[in-house]
């Protein structure tokens, strides 16, 4: 029980980072006229952000569904 809670509160924590990426102030600081790979900024700092949260919470999930089946 406690294993699952730890996993609860890693995915909160996963939650608060992204709120933290996707506030203002820290999209102010890429929302510049450059481009990268031929995309603003800002979008490809959107994406990437989104991208490696979706991964952070994959990660966090998996890992508790195999301690839960006794892997490590």
């Amino acid at each position: 029980m406690q294993r699952s809670s730890l996993s609860g509160q890693r995915l909160v924590a996963v939650f608060m980072v992204g709120c933290f990426l996707f506030n203002y102030p820290v999209l102010a600081v890429f929302d510049r006229a450059r481009s990268l790979f031929g995309a603003p900024l800002v979008f490809v700092y959107l994406f990437a952000v989104w991208a490696a949260l979706i991964g952070l919470m994959a990660w966090v999930v998996e890992r508790r569904e195999r301690h839960e089946r006794g892997g490590n």
